[in-house]
Order: structure tokens, then C-alpha cells, then sequence
């Protein structure tokens, strides 16, 4: 059993940074691909980027990409996503995700993954 723990999330004006991590405890971090996730209010849960067990591979949204960096020190048993030039679409409650597995990419599909974080709030004003 691993439990996440996102932070670093907050208000920010539009085309500013923030940089939000995963805490992983109860295991380390080495056997999970990572994800990242968001929820608007009134959409839908998406994907944003996935990063595999290695950090070797990483996955991005579209609307995202460019903007946004996953990192991963394994050794800290903690995952990052640096977000750069923010809108206010990027307006959600961003969640990580784990999933154990012995495969080397990534997973972009919430379905895949076994363990969530109670998410942290990241809002964009314009």
C-alpha cells in the first residue's frame, strides 16, 4: 500500500509557475508509474502527464505540453510537475496517481492506476 500526498499548489496569475509534488509513503516510489491528473469544476477528470518507473519516459496532454514538466527523484520517493506559463484553463484540482507495475512507459488512462492523492488546488486568475 502507498499513499500520495500532493502540495504546492495555490493561486497564480495568469502566465505564472507553480510546481507541485507527490509525496509518496508506505513504499518507495521505485516500482509505480506516476501520474498526474485534473478536475475542473464541472468537467470531467483528465489526464496531464505521466512519468515511467525509470523517469526515462514521460507522457503529456496536448494542452500541456511545452508548459509543463514531470520529474521524478525516486530516491525522495517523490514525484514533481513544474507548471510554467499557466492560463486560467489550467484552473483544476490536480491529483497524482500510482500504479505498481513491472512495465518500463508510461499510463495515461485513470483506470490503470491503484492509488490516488486527495488532490490539491490549483487556481489561475486572469
Amino acid at each position: 500500500q502507498v499513499q500520495l500526498v500532493e502540495s504546492g499548489g495555490g493561486l497564480v496569475q495568469a502566465g505564472g509557475s507553480l510546481r507541485l509534488s507527490c509525496k509518496a509513503s508506505g513504499r518507495t516510489l521505485t516500482m509505480y508509474v506516476v501520474g498526474w491528473f485534473r478536475q475542473a469544476p464541472g468537467k470531467e477528470r483528465e489526464f496531464v502527464s505521466s512519468i515511467s518507473r525509470s523517469g526515462g519516459s514521460t507522457d503529456y496532454v496536448d494542452s500541456v505540453k511545452g508548459r509543463f514538466t514531470i520529474s521524478r527523484d525516486n530516491a525522495k520517493s517523490t514525484v514533481f510537475l513544474q507548471m510554467n506559463s499557466l492560463t486560467p484553463e489550467d484552473t483544476a484540482v490536480y491529483y497524482c496517481a500510482a500504479s505498481r507495475t513491472f512495465y518500463s512507459g508510461t499510463y495515461s488512462r485513470d483506470r490503470e492506476y491503484d492509488y490516488w492523492g486527495q488532490g490539491t488546488q490549483v487556481t489561475v486568475s486572469s
